[in-house]
């Protein structure tokens, strides 16, 4: 894939980050807000962050399982 289809996918996970920390900022949940600020700011297209391709794979597989779990665990909970 071309650069700039990364450099997209990155502005968007900062774009939906911030949205999820704003969000856990009007719940009154702070730890998942600080972890959400961590991972838009891991996302954010304009200071690269430098894990090589592996250590990209392995973050990108990690957030999407958490990603995952937390909309199962808060349809669970009728969150």
């Amino acid at each position: 894939m071309p650069y700039s289809y990364y450099q997209g996918v990155r502005f968007a996970g900062l774009l939906g980050f911030a949205l999820l920390a704003y969000k856990s900022y009007e719940q009154k949940k702070i730890e998942v807000m600080i972890v959400y600020i961590g991972l838009a700011v891991l996302f954010q297209p304009f200071v690269k962050v430098a894990l090589g391709k592996g250590g990209w794979h392995v973050v990108d597989v990690v957030v999407a399982l958490g990603l995952i779990g937390s909309i199962i665990w808060e349809r669970r909970n009728g969150i």
